[in-house]
């Protein structure tokens, strides 16, 4: 009886996980694909040079943000771990890790492209 008691409740606990998905919970701003952090979409991060780390301030704003945009922060999110919450010059909402704005560089067409890596010796793939 003990045996089939244990088969059952190992069936029933293997049968609720496979539901589980590796998808990002709804807040989550990032998560870590091949060592650096990538966006909802699975598009890679960067980091600027010229921003101060733990500032809260973004120093890339207008056409700046056209070629970088900020990973923006849903209403309903809130900091997290490593994860803070600025607010930009145009009164958006960006995600900063460790105290650096997070940008996307719009130049990446696709998941897994890091095309903005190094560009102009200022902006820098974003690592956990």
């Amino acid at each position: 009886m003990k045996l089939l008691s244990a088969s059952i409740l190992a069936a029933t606990l293997l049968a609720g996980c496979g539901g589980m998905s590796t998808a990002m919970a709804p807040d989550t701003p990032t998560k870590t694909a091949d060592g650096v952090l990538v966006g909802p979409d699975g598009k890679s991060l960067y980091t600027f040079t010229r921003d101060t780390a733990n500032s809260g301030k973004s120093v890339c704003n207008a056409a700046c943000a056209k070629l970088w945009p900020a990973l923006p922060v849903a209403a309903s999110a809130k900091p997290m771990g490593g994860y803070t919450v600025i607010m930009r010059d145009d009164g958006t909402k960006q995600w900063a890790y460790n105290g650096w704005p997070l940008y996307y560089y719009a130049n990446d067409a696709k998941a897994g492209d890091r095309t903005g890596d190094n560009f102009n010796n200022a902006w820098k793939l974003a690592r956990p």
